[in-house]
């Protein structure tokens, strides 16, 4: 059997009555009501860091309160399995890499292991991002196959490397529908269903829920962080596709206009990504020994509560992402009223109606520049960050996007 994350019951469908609205919350229980009692499991590569182990968990635990069968199952890597599905994930957003037969083989020796284990016999299986993608396949191929199969698709596919896509579009052909978050991340000709169903927060969530104001100085002072002078922040893995040498070079740039800003860059160091390290030193090459840039990770004992305290004490959240399949940080920094300057680009541009909710920028003097006249705008700050919150109140809470799934699951 494929290894089981434990996930507390800690979320009651009732409890979001409150931050979801009546209305949204009848509409969950709608769509679960036919489903009640049936099998759902969910298959990721990881528990911790990234999207995907942010979701789960209250999707999990807020199916088990509505009456249906729930459980979140974990493939195993290993550390060449992990490198090429890096490399993979990069490619599928726009890289080239030298891909290679022997890359293909290593990915299907470990996924066939994987699939060898997967004993659970299913009413539906949703199958996250590449790396469990051909399990399916294997299943098929061995008259083992029960149930109907989702592929959630987390990343950008608008612009792939095409001999990696066709390696995998082969499999993913195989399933019987296909989740998307935006309607430019999908490929052609594929899937007999597909839906776009944009990710979302849990309000909460350690992350999101509310945090007094004396909880969020400590949190600040135990890192060094001055809560007194403005603070921008971005949240994200150590990524090429985060740019975190770029949000460095924007704030010193807009550190000319305002310099007693302060930086974080904080990201959690997950087991599926293993050239997170390489951009780990880089970054903290590139800051030039500036004290007033802090980069952190999980290694310093920085968990949800921290990332919840340094959000809500942000002057400003950045996302300055160059390819991004949504970016779950911003509709969080979104959430907590605070302004929020992204990179135009993938699902941010859902989440920001730029000018009104956030800014959108294109390049490391724009982000510099909105970085600089939101310091120094107390007014546009407020205004920016009261849109934000009814904008992810609206569009981009957890609730939503569970009853939309379920809606799939029903069609299917």
């Amino acid at each position: 059997m494929l290894r089981t994350v434990p996930v507390p019951d800690q979320r009651l469908v009732d409890d979001y009555l409150e931050p979801a609205g009546e209305e949204a919350v009848e509409r969950l229980r709608t769509a679960a009501e036919p489903l009640k009692g049936s099998r759902i499991i969910h298959v990721s590569s990881t528990s911790f860091g990234g999207g995907v182990a942010e979701l789960l968990p209250t999707q999990v635990a807020l199916l088990q309160d509505l009456g249906i069968d729930v459980s979140w199952q974990l493939m195993d890597g290993s550390e060449e399995f992990f490198t090429v599905t890096k490399l993979v994930h990069n490619a599928l957003q726009g890289a080239g890499i030298p891909w290679a037969e022997s890359m293909e083989q290593t990915y299907l020796d470990r996924v066939a292991s994987n699939a060898a284990r997967f004993e659970d016999p299913a009413d539906f299986v949703f199958v996250h991002d590449p790396q469990p993608l051909a399990m399916l396949s294997f299943l098929e191929e061995w008259g083992r196959r029960t149930g109907k199969w989702v592929w959630r698709c987390h990343i950008d596919l608008s612009h792939p490397m095409e001999q990696v896509w066709s390696f995998f579009g082969i499999h993913a052909e195989r399933y019987d529908a296909a989740v998307f978050t935006m309607e430019d991340f999908i490929r052609p000709g594929v899937w007999k269903r597909i839906a776009v169903i944009p990710p979302s927060i849990d309000p909460l969530s350690p992350k999101n829920v509310w945090l007094e104001h004396e909880s969020v100085w400590e949190i600040l002072n135990a890192y060094g962080i001055d809560p007194q002078r403005p603070l921008v922040t971005q949240v994200s893995r150590f990524d090429p596709w985060k740019d975190p040498l770029g949000v460095i070079d924007a704030y010193q740039l807009s550190k000319e206009r305002v310099p007693d800003q302060q930086l974080i860059l904080v990201g959690s160091m997950a087991h599926d990504d293993p050239e997170a390290w390489h951009y780990l030193e880089q970054a903290q090459e590139h800051r030039r020994e500036d004290p007033d840039v802090h980069i952190l990770t999980n290694l310093q004992d920085v968990g949800p509560v921290a990332v919840n305290a340094f959000q809500r004490a942000s002057t400003i959240v950045l996302q300055k992402s160059i390819r991004e399949g949504f970016g779950l940080t911003v509709a969080e920094g979104m959430w907590k009223e605070r302004p929020v300057i992204a990179g135009n680009a993938g699902g941010l541009r859902l989440q920001i109606e730029d000018g009104t909710s956030g800014f959108l920028v294109d390049s490391v003097e724009d982000c510099a520049d909105r970085i600089a006249a939101l310091l120094l705008d107390r007014d546009l700050r407020a205004t920016m960050g009261h849109a934000a919150r009814e904008r992810v109140r609206e569009r981009f809470l957890s609730i939503r996007e569970l009853t939309e799934y379920l809606e799939l699951l029903n069609e299917l």
